[in-house]
This record gives C-alpha cells, sequence and structure tokens, in this order.
C-alpha cells in the first residue's frame, strides 16, 4: 500500500517513476483472466458472451456487437449488427455511416439474446452511454430463476452533465470497470468551479484580444464543455470534427449554444475575442493559425483529466490545463464498485495493476481483462492536413506520451 501512495506522490510531483511492483501472489491472480465457465470472457475480437452469442466492445468484426458507445476505439466497422442505447443511436450513426445495421434499446429494458438476459443502463461518460448487464437464466425444476449477474461498465463517471444522462449503479455479481485514473492522486474538484476558471480565462483573453483555442476530444468532451461555458463572453466556434457531433446532440435534444463550424467567414468572427474548441490533433496545424491576432496570437488550453498532474501540465506546448474529465477519478471508481455489492471485480484499460492491488487487500476478488482500447481517436473535419487520428490519453495507459504530441500530426 505504501507502494501505491509513494508512486502517486512521485506522480504528483511531476517526477519519472516505474510502475508500481505486485507482489507475486497477485501477479499470478492478474494473469488468471475469464475462464471458460465465466458469463463473459475475454477472446481475440474482445469481451464476448458465448451464452448469448455476442461481443461487447469489440476490436475486430463480429456478426453481433453490444456497444456501450460511440467513441472510436469502443467501436469496430463493418460487425453484422450494433445494438446500443436509444440515445446514442444517432452518435453512434455519425460514427458508422448509413450503411450500419443499428438498434437502440432504451435504459433499463430487458432482452433476451439466446440463453441470457441483457439490458443498458447509463453509464454517465457520454451522450447515449451505456453499461451491459448480463444475466444468466438458470433452471430450477419446472421454472427459471435470476442466475449470475455480471456488468460491463465501459466508460464511465458519476459527476452530473447536461448532456448525459447519469451514471447508475446496477447491483451485480461481477463487475468489469476502467481504471483510466486508478489512482489516489486523481480526484476532481466542483465541475462549476473549473468552468469558472475556463470562463474567466476566455474573458481575460477577450480583453486583451487575444483568440482562446481550447483543445478537447470531440465526441463528450467538447460537447460538455460547449453546453458548461458562458456564451455570452463571445463567439464560439468549433473544428469541423466537433461539429458533426454537435449535431447529433442537438437532434437528441441537448441544449448547446451556437457554435458554427469555423471556416470562411467564421474564422473572422471569432479570431482576436472568440473562442475556438478543436481536437488536441489541431495544434500546429496551418488551419489553427488562423485564428491568431495579429499581435496577440492566441492563448491555448487542455481540458482533460489529466492536467490533474502537474508534471503533465509541464510538458504540454499549451499555456493553460483545465481538469475536466469525463471518466471516474479515484473516489469515483470506488463509490461505483461499493455501489454495485459486487464481491468480484474485473479490472481493464488505466491503472490495472495499482488498482486491482487496492482492490485485493480490501476484500474484492480481481481480476484483469485485457484491453485494446487505445482512447477516443478524432477524425480531421476541417479539411486541414493533419494527421487523421489521434489518440486520447483519457484512455491510454499511464506513463504516455504528450497529448499534443508532434509525431501525431503528418
Amino acid at each position: 500500500m505504501d507502494k501505491v501512495r509513494r508512486f502517486a506522490n512521485e506522480l504528483l510531483d511531476g517526477q519519472t517513476t516505474e510502475y508500481v511492483k505486485t507482489p507475486a501472489k497477485m501477479a499470478e491472480r492478474l494473469t488468471n483472466l475469464t475462464s471458460g465457465s465465466d458469463l463473459l470472457i475475454s477472446t481475440d475480437d474482445g469481451l464476448y458472451c458465448p451464452e448469448g452469442g455476442f461481443h461487447i466492445d469489440p476490436w475486430k468484426v463480429v456478426e453481433r456487437a453490444v456497444v456501450t458507445h460511440a467513441h472510436s476505439d469502443h467501436v469496430t466497422a463493418g460487425c453484422g449488427s450494433y445494438l446500443c442505447s436509444t440515445s446514442g443511436r444517432r452518435v453512434l450513426r455519425e460514427r458508422l455511416g448509413k450503411e450500419a445495421t443499428i438498434s437502440g434499446e432504451d435504459f433499463g429494458t430487458m432482452i433476451r439474446m439466446r440463453g441470457v438476459r441483457v439490458s443498458l443502463h447509463p453509464a454517465g461518460h457520454i451522450l447515449g452511454s451505456a453499461q451491459v448487464r448480463v444475466e444468466r437464466r438458470v433452471a430450477n425444476g419446472g421454472g427459471v430463476r435470476k442466475g449470475e449477474v455480471w456488468v460491463f461498465s465501459g466508460d464511465y463517471k458519476i459527476e452530473s452533465d447536461l448532456t448525459c444522462q447519469a451514471f447508475e449503479p446496477v447491483p451485480c455479481d461481477v463487475f468489469i470497470t476502467e481504471s483510466t485514473f486508478g489512482l489516489p492522486i486523481y480526484r476532481w474538484g466542483r465541475t462549476s468551479d473549473e468552468f469558472g476558471r475556463v470562463n474567466a480565462w476566455w474573458r481575460a483573453n477577450a480583453a486583451q484580444e487575444r483568440t482562446s483555442v481550447l483543445f478537447a476530444y470531440a465526441l463528450g468532451k467538447a460537447q460538455r464543455l460547449l453546453a458548461g461555458i458562458d456564451p455570452a463572453i463571445g463567439p464560439i466556434a468549433v473544428h469541423g470534427a466537433i461539429d458533426r457531433f454537435n449535431k447529433a446532440y442537438r437532434d437528441e435534444g441537448v441544449s448547446l449554444p451556437d457554435a458554427p463550424h469555423a471556416i470562411g467567414e467564421t474564422v473572422s468572427l471569432v479570431r482576436g475575442r472568440g473562442l475556438l474548441i478543436a481536437p488536441p490533433s489541431a495544434l500546429g496545424s496551418p488551419w489553427i493559425r488562423k485564428f491568431a491576432s495579429t499581435e496577440q496570437g492566441f492563448s491555448a488550453a487542455v481540458a482533460s483529466g489529466w492536467m490533474q498532474v502537474r508534471g503533465t501540465r509541464r510538458r504540454k506546448a499549451v499555456d493553460r490545463g483545465f481538469v475536466v474529465s469525463d471518466h471516474a477519478d479515484w473516489p469515483g471508481l470506488l463509490q461505483a464498485i461499493k455501489a454495485t455489492g459486487a464481491t468480484r471485480v474485473g479490472i481493464t484499460h488505466g491503472y490495472v495493476r495499482q488498482f486491482a492491488q487496492w482492490l485485493s487487500e480490501s476484500g474484492y476478488d480481481t481480476f484483469a481483462l485485457p484491453t485494446r482500447y487505445e482512447g477516443e481517436r478524432e477524425d480531421d473535419g476541417a479539411g486541414s492536413n493533419l494527421g487523421e487520428q489521434e489518440s486520447v490519453p483519457d484512455l491510454v495507459e499511464p506513463n504516455a506520451p504528450s497529448l499534443l504530441r508532434p509525431d501525431a500530426e503528418k
């Protein structure tokens, strides 16, 4: 336990450190992943339910995919069919195109998929994000009784969010959780306070006729920022990769301020006192330089949970960092797990070994789930000569390269 705390403190100070060494007993347990008798098992295609005949967030093309949310690292194009939440169907359609076979189910609706019952429940990550509940039905004489229940969380947060339905704890026997921010140093403050800091930064820049450029992920984070900032400060515009998803959000009934695609006359409207929201891949591009005023240039900031760490802030080629994350922080992860009542916990993408060690010492039966989730990838929607994809570090392994790394631009 002391090693975990020491590691957390070193991270907070921005020092370079190796991962916490996992005890031999824990390492042995972590290599014992899901077994063939489990309701959900790990395969080369992703997480699979043999009794239901479907995959959850597969990373290869499969016949039936249940999708937790529309971030591209959780969605593989070309699958035979997709099941998602009703509120997430529009953004998933925007991601996959009109040819994909997508069906949506309301949160809490129980459906039968071969020998299991499946339902989707709010995850609070982005619009339509869902946890997947899978229940094995067990024959009992002449009837059927409730069997083992597994819940796959997908990505989630427990904070309130104007752009998506709040996280809902789902009672279960086995809970598979993400661990993106699975260290004690990650503790979010009040979101309203952080939005206040964003507004103050933008207002100060506008007073000096300097454009404010805020980098955020195109799906989810950008819309959350738009819903939380003060549009009275000045004009707002967005990168094309964000604009395409804004429409899907508005069509789903989410209220967003006017924020046109930043091309043509909109460029001059925003330059000098406006706010531009763009994906991280846009930094350093010819397109972004259009927004620099002649004398003052522009002020760049990043909105990310990684901004919690001072060392990370120093490594970014930006002026400000705002701690706004669409993932649960350390207290949020622990709160969510406790609320499920699960005694067995699977851990995936993030600080897996460290978080598993903590939970194991707290009495949980833990196991690691291998993943190929790399973080949301941002598509260039503005026609600029950017890298086609940009990994977003909210989901990648700890000690990941810089969010604004030069080699991501092509």
